[in-house]
């Protein structure tokens, strides 16, 4: 679940890590009330989307009088902010977060994330950060360093004082740095994130640490633990489509293709978009079945990629095994098809436990449907298939 960042940044105060005061507003009038309650000289003015490189679209504004404050909000709210993550269309702006303004005389990177090949929880840093470090750490990787964080005895407070150093910060800012790391490393834990972004991390003109941006994703599948933090979860901001598919709970992601892809497994999944990809294709979406689903759960997925008006051709790819059946999936399909009708050509990868019970399933049934034997003929068929209808 992503945050806002002014959401981030409240549940980080709580783990003693700095963030420069703000308010989150929703019209310009409000906007310049929060910059005279806030007070100071100047101000950011931050578009709140989940989208990250704002600044580079227009997204963060400075102001120095509360009255051109308000006029940056009103410029903001209302609008489609598009950035290289929100695709062509953009975000529509709802809420901007009104922040007193922060002389850095330095911008840092740090984060904490998952290494999945290690298993661990991991801190990445940079000694400079800003909107433009992934494309630098992708030129410099060497750049970016990495401090894995024991499970057992957690951030050993002298380690954290060595990373710190490696980035450049002695004194004060070297002690302030650990805390911060601490902290973070705390909050990862206890909130069940996937990921804390600070960038930037400022040091200040007057040697002091700041979280001048935050982004926090939760892990969804923990959220039963945090029920005052599910509440937190930006449902306007939310494809609506992505928002029906939690509550069928399959994990969907919208695309801008026509091929609409239904597959069990998360693996399986990405290796069969990216094989689209490769053989021309143009996904529309990212559609994992859990392997506990219910046939009824498998209908309303596949009826979701039914009522995209993009989608020219589906391909579902199902490997039965372990608690999800091949036939499970063929029932729900049919129970779908038979509802909303198939308008666009099916292609069937079915393998695994009763992949053959499926198709009888779907021919019994009446379902026109292509059978693939292998992923790379189903990309093949679904490919050339879109490709037809859209002509």
């Amino acid at each position: 679940m992503n945050l806002h960042e002014y959401q981030a940044k409240e549940l980080l105060s709580r783990f003693g890590v700095p963030c420069p005061k703000g308010k989150v507003v929703s019209t310009a009038e409000q906007a310049v009330a929060a910059a005279e309650a806030l007070g100071g000289a100047s101000w950011a003015v931050k578009a709140q989307i989940h989208a990250g490189r704002r600044h580079d679209a227009g997204g963060v504004r400075m102001a120095s009088s509360s009255e051109a404050v308000g006029t940056a909000a009103g410029a903001l709210l209302g609008q489609r902010l598009v950035t290289p993550q929100t695709g062509a269309r953009g975000k529509l702006v709802r809420k901007v977060y009104v922040e007193q303004a922060v002389g850095a005389a330095r911008e840092i990177y740090l984060a904490a994330l998952v290494d999945r090949s290690l298993g661990r929880v991991s801190l990445i840093a940079a000694k400079h950060g800003g909107s433009d470090i992934e494309d630098r750490m992708a030129a410099a990787p060497e750049a970016m360093l990495q401090l894995t964080v024991d499970p057992a005895t957690g951030l050993a407070e002298g380690t954290a004082a060595e990373f710190a150093a490696r980035l450049g910060l002695d004194g004060a800012a070297r002690a302030q740095a650990v805390e911060i790391m601490k902290g973070i490393c705390k909050a990862f834990h206890d909130l069940d994130a996937s990921l804390i972004e600070i960038n930037p991390l400022a040091l200040t003109n007057d040697g002091s640490l700041t979280a001048l941006d935050v982004k926090m994703i939760l892990d969804d599948n923990a959220l039963f633990r945090h029920q005052d933090l599910a509440v937190l979860r930006d449902e306007e901001d939310l494809d609506p489509t992505e928002l029906e598919a939690q509550r069928f709970a399959l994990n969907y992601v919208h695309l801008d293709g026509n091929i609409g892809v239904m597959v069990n497994g998360a693996g399986l999944a990405l290796a069969t978009v990216d094989l689209l990809k490769q053989r021309g294709g143009e996904p529309a979406d990212f559609m994992d079945i859990r392997p506990e689903a219910t046939r009824n759960q498998v209908a309303d997925g596949f009826r979701l990629l039914l009522g995209n008006p993009k989608v020219a051709a589906i391909l579902v790819n199902i490997y039965g095994g372990g608690i999800l059946r091949c036939d499970t999936v063929a029932e729900g399909i049919a129970a779908a098809c038979k509802s909303e009708g198939l308008r666009v050509p099916l292609i069937l990868r079915a393998a695994g436990t009763n992949g053959e019970l499926a198709r009888k399933i779907l021919k019994a049934q009446g379902v026109r449907v292509s059978f693939a034997d292998t992923v790379g003929q189903a990309a093949d068929m679904v490919t050339a298939a879109a490709g037809k209808e859209a002509a």
